[in-house]
């Protein structure tokens, strides 16, 4: 998928999101990450691409940005940017941020939707500090949308945007442990059958606590929390917790002879 490519699927899900089915991930995405960055601290966080969720609304930090493609209004940028944000654009791949600059990164929907996902990760693992925490979002192809995504390629008629290349949570696993990304905790969410209409989702809404019971892992939707290791590093507590060296006693040299 090249560059162009990749502003044209994430237009599209931007209009997918306006949809009944996009209002309901957008809900549950909105709960699940406000509870995940609530008890999160530092001094900067970012989140990167869909404008539609404020995932930084519930975290404290001092700075935060919102940033969207170059192609994006700056109307589409300030919707959440309610003046303790600050709206950019930029190219996700190249982020403008020093090597270990930012405490917290938030990706919705953002790697299955880029040219080039792994420089995306490559670059959330450079200007994260050392116990930094990355959260990601994701459309799981091991679900019943997934699936009937799956067959909308033969029927044409597709169910979520035809341009993303979703990707399952093993394998953003091993993305994220390549990268020293040790996982914290994974989620998932949106359990309802792939329904066109507010009507039958708001019918199957039972299944999401069923689903969280009976089948967790098949959830239409995913989060992963991973924090960066540092390979060698140890953290330790402050210097004033350590006890001060006793003073050497003096000890009586012996008379000679």
């Amino acid at each position: 998928m090249d560059s162009a490519a990749s502003e044209k699927s994430i237009i599209a899900l931007d209009e997918w999101l306006q949809t009944p089915a996009g209002v309901y991930v957008r809900a549950w995405e909105q709960a699940c990450l406000d509870e995940l960055t609530a008890d999160i601290f530092g001094f900067n966080a970012i989140q990167v691409g869909l404008p539609q969720i404020n995932a930084l609304a519930a975290n404290r930090m001092p700075n935060k940005w919102q940033a969207a493609t170059r192609t994006s209004s700056m109307a589409q940028l300030q919707q959440v940017a309610d003046g303790k944000q600050i709206a950019v654009a930029l190219d996700f791949a190249e982020l403008p941020f020093a090597s270990q600059s930012l405490d917290l990164v938030v990706l919705p929907h953002v790697l299955e939707f880029a040219a080039e996902p792994h420089q995306v990760l490559r670059e959330v693992e450079r200007v994260l500090i050392p116990e930094g925490q990355v959260i990601i979002c994701g459309f799981n192809p091991a679900s019943l949308w997934g699936a009937r995504q799956g067959v909308s390629r033969i029927t044409r008629k597709h169910y979520l945007p035809v341009a993303g290349e979703f990707i399952s949570m093993p394998r953003m696993k091993d993305w994220l442990k390549l990268l020293n990304l040790r996982v914290g905790g994974s989620h998932f969410g949106c359990y309802s059958p792939p329904c066109r209409t507010a009507k039958w989702l708001n019918r199957f809404a039972f299944m999401e606590n069923a689903g969280q019971r009976w089948w967790p892992y098949l959830g239409a939707v995913y989060m992963v929390h991973a924090v960066k290791r540092v390979k060698g590093m140890t953290m330790v507590g402050p210097a004033w917790n350590r006890k001060s060296a006793s003073s050497s006693q003096a000890v009586p040299a012996t008379n000679r002879k």
